[in-house]
Formats: structure tokens, C-alpha cells, sequence
């Protein structure tokens, strides 16, 4: 423990031109008087540690000092490309990683490039969960986080739904944020397949490592995957007159993919000005949340139930406005 904070102190010090007791106290989460301690044991082990008194004083490298201790391990470097997503990284237990990473880094930049990671925080934040959510963190992700940097079986059980349970052998591939939740791309058997991690109920890390499929791609498994899960929840179609606006707001209305599917297979616009497409979509009741949000520029044609429903809901909003 004592050892990594020294290796910690010294890099603190080679990558800024001095800091003084309370900054590196704050950064090492000790006390300002273990601070000297440990500067003392450094001096005392042939690390050019020198203290300017004063209040203006703090502790820097002499001589040009500068440790060979900057070598990356592998998890520091796989959780280094991550760096941009310190609340992900915290999340799977990485933020440790990351941070010893990021300071090897800085320590081994020219004193021109050392202020990058300030200058790059500066312009680029990753919010990952969606308007109007308090996501929380899925118990269990630490542990599968594990078991995916080191290649480990799990053995899993999954809530399918409220009262069902089936337990699992996996190999998980990889790990995905998704409007702030937690996925896991895994191999079961032969299959690939995809599970969320708030609905595990336990997961036990084996010793045992799999033989991961060098040929598999993560973000193109994804993006394969998201677009077959977007296609199969579209069971239904309704037809609709759309007018020119009504065009230009569908795509921010309903699915985007259905949406340019839809107005791609669409006729030339009638006398009014309106064209008639016939939308995939999930259900007949959330076409109607969705639709609703597009007001005079839509006109449901079909199924009939659907027409009546928004033709009552016309009714309503005209006798609340006379």
C-alpha cells in the first residue's frame, strides 16, 4: 500500500514543476504529515525529493529527475481508452486503473503536453443516460466487468421475467452503455447473445478463462443486434396522410429506421400536398402516443379503431377549446 503511494508521489511530482503538502495530501488521501513522511523515505531512498519553505513552498524533483516507473500494465492501457468516460469507468471498477494510467502518461509527457488531459476534459463530456432518468448501478456490474477484461466463464442467473430464472455458462465478450443501461454481449454455447445486467440475479467469476473469438466485433455485433431488436418490435402498421411538416417530423416522432422506411416507399403527394405511408410500428397504442405528438399534420387512415381513437380525441380537444 505504502510503496504504490511513494511510486504515486514521485510520478505526481515529475509530471507539474512543484506541489505543495495539501495538494499531494489531496491527491494520495492521506494526511499532510504522512506527506512528509513519505517525501523523507523517498530522500532517504536517492529520489531527489527537495522542500522549498515558505507559503509559496511545496515539494518538487531536482536535477531533472525522472522515474523509469511509466510502463503501462494492460488493464491501466484498456481502461486508459476508456479515460473519457470517468462515470462508466467508476462503475465497472476501473476508476483505480484509470487514474494510475493517466498519470504514468502524464508523467512521460514533454512539459509542453502535460496539461492534455485538463485541455481535453475541457472539451469533450460523455452523458450517457438518456432526459429524465436517475439510472442506478447494477449490483453486479464490478463482477461481470471482472470477468470480461480477464477472459473468465460466469456462471449466471437470469430473471427472464418477474417469477422465471434459467441459469447460464457464459463467455462474456464485451461490455455496452446503453442510454444508461448496463448490456453484456456474451457467448452461450455457440450463440452470441445479449443480456442485461440489472436482471441478473447472481453471477460466480470461475477460474476457468475462455478462448475469446478473435473475428468478433464488438460494435458491429451491437449495432447488428440493435437493429434486429428494432425491427422485431415492429409487429403492426397503420397508414397515415402526412402533410409537407408532418414529413419532416416523422423520423422525430416514431422509429427513425421504420420512419425512412416507411416515407421511402411512399407515393407522390396528392392535390393537398400530403403523402400516404404505411408505418411499422409497435403497437396500435403506442402509434397513438407517438402520432399524437404530430397533431394536424397527421391523419390516421388505418386499422379503423385507431382512426376513431385520434377522431375522439379530436372531438375532446375541439370542445375544450370553443
Amino acid at each position: 500500500m505504502r510503496a504504490a503511494r511513494l511510486i504515486k508521489m514521485v510520478l505526481l511530482l515529475q509530471s507539474r514543476p512543484s506541489m505543495t503538502a495539501s495538494q499531494l495530501a489531496r491527491e494520495l488521501e492521506v494526511s499532510e504529515r504522512t506527506v512528509t513522511r513519505d517525501a523523507q523515505a523517498l530522500s532517504e531512498a536517492g529520489v531527489p525529493v527537495y522542500a522549498d519553505r515558505g507559503r509559496a513552498g511545496g515539494y518538487r524533483l531536482v536535477g531533472g529527475y525522472r522515474t523509469r516507473l511509466t510502463g503501462l500494465a494492460r488493464h491501466e492501457a484498456e481502461a486508459l481508452f476508456l479515460s473519457g468516460l470517468p462515470s462508466a469507468l467508476r462503475e465497472m471498477g476501473l476508476d483505480d486503473a484509470a487514474s494510475a494510467a493517466r498519470l504514468k502518461v502524464t508523467a512521460a509527457l514533454l512539459p509542453s503536453l502535460r496539461d492534455a488531459s485538463r485541455t481535453a476534459a475541457q472539451r469533450f463530456h460523455l452523458d450517457a443516460p438518456g432526459w429524465y432518468q436517475d439510472p442506478g448501478t447494477p449490483e453486479l456490474l464490478p463482477a461481470v466487468a471482472e470477468a470480461v477484461w480477464d477472459d473468465r466463464l460466469v456462471l449466471a442467473r437470469y430473471r427472464r421475467r418477474a417469477s422465471d430464472e434459467v441459469e447460464r455458462e457464459l463467455a462474456p465478450y464485451g461490455l455496452v452503455l446503453k442510454a444508461g443501461v448496463w448490456y453484456v454481449c456474451a457467448r452461450a454455447g455457440d450463440d452470441f447473445r445479449v443480456y442485461r445486467i440489472d436482471r441478473f440475479a447472481s453471477v460466480d467469476v470461475s477460474e476457468t478463462r475462455f478462448v475469446r473469438d478473435e473475428g468478433f466485433d464488438l460494435p458491429r455485433f451491437w449495432a447488428e443486434r440493435a437493429a434486429q431488436f428494432a425491427r422485431s418490435i415492429l409487429r403492426a402498421e397503420v397508414t397515415v396522410r402526412l402533410s409537407e411538416d408532418g414529413v419532416r417530423r416523422l423520423p422525430h416522432a416514431v422509429d427513425r429506421a421504420a420512419a425512412d422506411e416507411a416515407l421511402a416507399g411512399a407515393g407522390a403527394p396528392d392535390a393537398e400536398g400530403r403523402r400516404t405511408v404505411v408505418l411499422p410500428v409497435e403497437s396500435a397504442e403506442v402509434a397513438y402516443d407517438q402520432l399524437l405528438a404530430l397533431g394536424p399534420e397527421v391523419e390516421v387512415l388505418a386499422p379503423a379503431a385507431l382512426r376513431e381513437r385520434f377522431a375522439g380525441t379530436a372531438e375532446r380537444l375541439r370542445d375544450l377549446y370553443r
